[in-house]
């Protein structure tokens, strides 16, 4: 009987040992979950675009830096973006387990960039408890590899010059300058941004390495170029309107509105209405198309990089030249000059209008994830869902990046050439990046 019970004895400890022996298995699910979990926080906390695109990059780099490390497939960025010159070494023949030290220092750093920190304690913690029952052990020198990366991007990070943004003066906006930028109702409020085009760069040069070209200059003359483009956007607005709801134009201008701070009054309260940002979008689209091709941790993380690196640098390439050319949006020379009454279809963003950042983010997107996945990859976007708008289908990634561009004229916020030379500009800037970052081997 002692003997059977022994027996008994032995075979439960060999199954406990066998168990904590087990490696922990992090899923892409898990990672995207990371990823929407802070797009949730940025709605909540409503970051603006250009800031939410530095919330995504760098807590992206550092995963995705973690997971190249020995790796057979995937190159460091190491010296490949500006000012990143090390990250800590993994021995070969170490135990960390080099997915979860990726989400870990992707929610470390995620936490240092947004307001509600409680918000990624939270989702971080539950993961530290699972990951702490299946194997302590490796989840702990794991997790001490995860912050030891963090760490080193999170001082990289601190001189790419955003804290010094943070207190130089407003834009400056004089009233007796036509065809220059003015606040817009409902909210008037103070450009956003101004100096975003001082933030380093991680592949370009600088803000200005690519240009597009000089918008057209401001004229009432109603032959003049700059003002039949006011007109088609007045004459477009007032077509979807007699199209109704229907409209297709319509439906794609509330597709792509993503702006994260929509201001609605109501006698005299005034509230918004928060949505995701142009950049979040197009990292919704790279959650797609990695389910759908069913990419395993690292491409996963190798494709929410990439992407997110050229929002970044979309953005600030952009921003520079919106406040350098400092054009006027659409809104402000219509109730001017053609009708006070007229309102586009969108809310008018409170920043200059040329080019549109709409226009060059998701042209560089596209390009990228067309780099990562592939031409003609046709796909199902579901990411306005969360906000009442159905589905929409593209059969490439230029298809929606075209669509997103064009959307802008729908809206009412942006004259075509904003559009035309943004899409231009977008695409220079992701061939540059794609052509530029050697992050496979071959």
């Amino acid at each position: 009987m002692k003997a059977k019970f022994f027996s008994i004895a032995i075979i439960s400890l060999l199954f406990i040992s066998c168990k904590k022996e087990k490696s922990i298995v992090v899923t892409t699910d898990e990672y995207h979950a990371a990823i929407d979990n802070v797009t949730q926080i940025m709605i909540h906390d409503i970051f603006s675009p250009p800031v939410a695109s530095r919330i995504f990059v760098y807590p992206n780099i550092a995963a995705y830096e973690i997971m190249a490390q020995n790796s057979k497939m995937y190159i460091s960025l190491q010296n490949q973006l500006n000012g990143l010159d090390s990250i800590p070494k993994l021995d070969s023949k170490s135990a960390v387990n080099q997915p979860l030290a990726a989400l870990v220092a992707h929610m470390e750093l995620s936490k240092q960039l947004v307001f509600s920190e409680e918000i990624v304690d939270k989702f971080r913690d539950s993961l530290y408890q699972k990951w702490t029952d299946e194997n302590e052990e490796e989840f702990t020198v794991s997790k001490e590899y995860g912050l030891k990366v963090a760490e080193r991007i999170k001082k990289w990070m601190a001189k790419d010059n955003y804290k010094e943004t943070r207190t130089m003066s407003k834009f400056s906006v004089y009233a007796n300058q036509p065809g220059r930028w003015q606040p817009t109702p409902p909210a008037y409020m103070d450009a956003v941004e101004p100096h975003w085009g001082e933030i380093r760069t991680l592949v370009l040069d600088s803000a200005a390495q690519f240009k597009p070209i000089p918008a057209f200059a401001f004229s009432l003359d109603k032959k003049s170029p700059f003002f039949k483009e006011v007109q088609e956007v007045y004459d477009i607005s007032k077509e979807m309107v007699k199209k109704g709801d229907n409209s297709e134009e319509i439906k794609i201008a509330q597709f792509w509105d993503c702006n994260p701070y929509v201001s609605v009054s109501q006698g005299h309260m005034m509230f918004a209405k928060k949505k995701i940002t142009p950049g979040a979008h197009w990292i919704g689209i790279v959650k797609i198309a990695s389910k759908k091709s069913n990419a395993d941790f690292a491409k996963t993380v190798f494709a929410y990089t990439k992407t997110s690196i050229g929002i970044f640098e979309g953005f600030i390439s952009c921003w520079d030249q919106k406040f350098k050319s400092n054009v006027v949006r659409p809104e402000t020379v219509i109730n001017q000059n053609i009708d006070e009454n007229w309102k586009p279809l969108l809310q008018t963003p409170p920043f200059p209008e040329y080019t549109s950042g709409h226009s060059v983010v998701s042209t560089c997107s596209a390009i990228v994830l067309t780099s990562v996945f592939g031409d003609n990859f046709s796909y199902t976007d579901d990411t306005e869902l969360q906000f009442g708008l159905p589905k929409r289908n593209f059969g490439s990634f230029n298809a929606a990046a075209q669509e997103a561009a064009m959307s802008r004229l729908y809206g009412g916020i942006h004259y075509r050439a904003a559009i035309v030379n943004g899409i231009d500009h977008g695409k220079t800037i992701g061939n540059f990046i794609v052509e530029k970052l050697k992050m496979i081997k071959k």
